[in-house]
């Protein structure tokens, strides 16, 4: 298929790379938790691997303190929702305290269905109540865009300045979360995913964003053109001539932006994207023979060298693993 065939067979093919990557920002809810808790207290969330964690504070206050040291502790508020989405272990507090923090995971909680519970803990003083969670990305743009954030997303009364939506979607989730109802869990969990998405949009066009990295090259009018043509097709044979085709620049120009902006060259980031979304592939069952086309390679060898190369593992341990 040539590139005009492509672009006639594909006329609805979106124009913006950045709102693609966001439409990509599907969850998968490890666990959820309503936390009731009262003065004293302190919760250690646990690190997990590949996942975000949230904090939505419904009532009453919490602090916050990062798994980096340097950002200080976030104080949390009423209508406050945290991201902490490096899937590192971090503490939540009434307030900052040398009182030893408990993991939730290993805390008594009143199981309502298989991924959520609700959590009773503290001391019995002043009463805040969170919605706390862990979410899995697992489609490897949104995992890129959940790398690229800070080790703390940390929105003020969300959605009170541009996010009407967030707000609304607060609103529901403090009224869920007020009581134990039937089908709460699914208005609950799937709110909350929700609302990371909108925080997650609202970082991404806020003033927050670095000058380089993979953020700003999406946004950037020319590279990220580049990006979400890739993006797209992985099979195609591209070179530095057509992506900067892609690009409506020149293949000097181009390659120099790129990695200005993307922080590795064109044709490595080509390999590494073919090889995450393999990757994603081989877990999901397909076969090493089915990968190596959908990511443009002519035989099974070939593949598996650049995929060893890449990832360090061979294409086989990968699928074997699922």
């Amino acid at each position: 298929m040539t590139e005009t065939d492509h672009a006639t067979r594909y006329p609805w093919t979106p124009g913006d790379p950045l709102g693609e990557v966001l439409h990509l920002l599907r969850m998968r809810g490890v666990f959820y938790c309503r936390s009731e808790v009262s003065a004293p207290w302190a919760l250690e969330m646990p690190a997990f691997e590949d996942c975000a964690s949230f904090h939505v504070v419904t009532s009453g206050e919490g602090v916050l303190e990062g798994p980096d040291p340097g950002t200080g502790p976030v104080r949390l508020g009423p209508g406050d929702l945290a991201v902490v989405p490096h899937g590192a272990g971090h503490v939540i507090r009434s307030e900052p305290a040398p009182l030893r923090a408990e993991r939730v995971d290993l805390l008594p909680q009143e199981m309502i269905g298989e991924h959520y519970s609700v959590l009773r803990h503290g001391g019995g003083g002043e009463r805040t109540v969170l919605v706390c969670g862990v979410v899995e990305f697992g489609h490897p743009t949104a995992r890129r865009l959940m790398n690229a954030l800070p080790p703390v997303v940390h929105f003020g009364d969300v959605g009170s300045s541009r996010g009407w939506a967030a707000r609304r979607v607060l609103d529901i989730i403090a009224d869920e979360a007020a009581r134990v109802r039937p089908g709460g869990e699914a208005v609950l969990t799937r709110l909350a995913d929700t609302l990371v998405i909108l925080a997650i949009r609202e970082w991404v066009e806020s003033e927050a964003v670095p000058r380089s990295g993979w953020v700003p090259a999406l946004r950037d009018p020319h590279i990220g053109r580049a990006l979400a043509a890739v993006h797209r097709a992985p099979e195609r044979p591209w070179t530095l001539s057509s992506l900067a085709r892609e690009s409506s620049m020149s293949r000097s120009a181009f390659a120099t932006r790129f990695t200005a902006l993307v922080g590795e060259s064109a044709m490595q980031y080509v390999t590494r994207w073919r090889m995450e979304t393999a990757v994603e592939a081989l877990r999901a069952g397909a076969t090493v023979a089915e990968v190596a086309a959908r990511s443009g390679y002519d035989s099974e060898a070939a593949f598996a060298r650049a995929f060893k190369r890449t990832t360090g593992s061979t294409p086989g341990s990968v699928r074997r693993l699922r």
